[in-house]
Protein backbone atom coordinates (compact mmCIF):
# COMPACT_ATOMS: atom_id res chain seq x y z
CA UNK A 1 0.00 0.00 0.00
CA UNK A 2 1.34 3.42 -0.93
CA UNK A 3 0.40 6.98 -1.79
CA UNK A 4 0.92 7.64 -5.49
CA UNK A 5 0.24 11.37 -5.41
CA UNK A 6 -0.59 14.05 -2.86
CA UNK A 7 -1.78 17.49 -3.92
CA UNK A 8 -2.26 20.11 -1.17
CA UNK A 9 -5.28 22.35 -1.71
CA UNK A 10 -3.98 25.36 0.21
CA UNK A 11 -6.96 25.30 2.59
CA UNK A 12 -6.07 26.01 6.21
CA UNK A 13 -9.31 26.18 8.21
CA UNK A 14 -11.06 23.62 10.38
CA UNK A 15 -12.85 20.85 8.49
CA UNK A 16 -11.11 21.86 5.26
CA UNK A 17 -9.94 19.46 2.61
CA UNK A 18 -6.18 20.03 2.88
CA UNK A 19 -5.14 17.63 0.10
CA UNK A 20 -6.28 15.21 -2.56
CA UNK A 21 -4.43 11.90 -2.66
CA UNK A 22 -4.21 8.90 -4.96
CA UNK A 23 -3.61 5.54 -3.30
CA UNK A 24 -2.41 2.16 -4.52
CA UNK A 25 -3.91 -0.43 -2.19
CA UNK A 26 -2.15 -3.32 -3.96
CA UNK A 27 -1.03 -4.28 -7.47
CA UNK A 28 -4.68 -4.65 -8.52
CA UNK A 29 -6.49 -1.69 -6.91
CA UNK A 30 -5.89 2.06 -7.06
CA UNK A 31 -8.14 4.81 -5.72
CA UNK A 32 -7.96 8.37 -7.02
CA UNK A 33 -9.06 11.69 -5.58
CA UNK A 34 -9.41 10.79 -1.91
CA UNK A 35 -9.87 13.85 0.30
CA UNK A 36 -7.67 14.43 3.33
CA UNK A 37 -9.76 16.56 5.71
CA UNK A 38 -8.47 18.32 8.83
CA UNK A 39 -10.86 17.98 11.76
CA UNK A 40 -11.51 20.74 14.35
CA UNK A 41 -9.40 18.82 16.91
CA UNK A 42 -6.40 18.75 14.53
CA UNK A 43 -6.74 15.11 13.49
CA UNK A 44 -7.10 14.18 9.83
CA UNK A 45 -9.59 11.84 8.18
CA UNK A 46 -9.41 10.42 4.67
CA UNK A 47 -12.61 10.22 2.62
CA UNK A 48 -13.29 8.44 -0.65
CA UNK A 49 -14.73 10.52 -3.50
CA UNK A 50 -18.48 10.84 -3.82
CA UNK A 51 -20.87 10.06 -6.66
CA UNK A 52 -23.71 12.43 -5.99
CA UNK A 53 -24.43 12.15 -2.27
CA UNK A 54 -22.91 8.68 -1.86
CA UNK A 55 -19.28 7.75 -1.21
CA UNK A 56 -17.74 5.52 -3.83
CA UNK A 57 -15.89 3.46 -1.20
CA UNK A 58 -15.61 2.98 2.54
CA UNK A 59 -12.81 1.51 4.62
CA UNK A 60 -12.58 -0.56 7.77
CA UNK A 61 -11.30 1.38 10.76
CA UNK A 62 -7.81 -0.23 10.68
CA UNK A 63 -7.46 0.39 6.92
CA UNK A 64 -8.77 3.95 7.26
CA UNK A 65 -6.21 4.64 9.98
CA UNK A 66 -3.39 3.21 7.85
CA UNK A 67 -4.43 5.15 4.76
CA UNK A 68 -4.86 8.36 6.73
CA UNK A 69 -1.40 8.02 8.30
CA UNK A 70 0.17 7.47 4.87
CA UNK A 71 -1.78 10.39 3.39
CA UNK A 72 -0.78 12.77 6.21
CA UNK A 73 2.86 11.73 5.81
CA UNK A 74 2.74 12.36 2.04
CA UNK A 75 0.90 15.66 2.53
CA UNK A 76 3.45 16.90 5.07
CA UNK A 77 6.35 15.86 2.80
CA UNK A 78 4.90 17.76 -0.16
CA UNK A 79 4.22 20.84 1.98
CA UNK A 80 7.79 20.72 3.29
CA UNK A 81 9.20 20.42 -0.26
CA UNK A 82 7.17 23.44 -1.41
CA UNK A 83 8.76 25.75 1.18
Amino acid sequence: MKILYAHPTGETGQRDCVAFVDVELNDDVRLYGLRLVRQPDGRHLLYAPQAGHRRTATFSKPLAEQLTALAVEAYEAVRHDQR
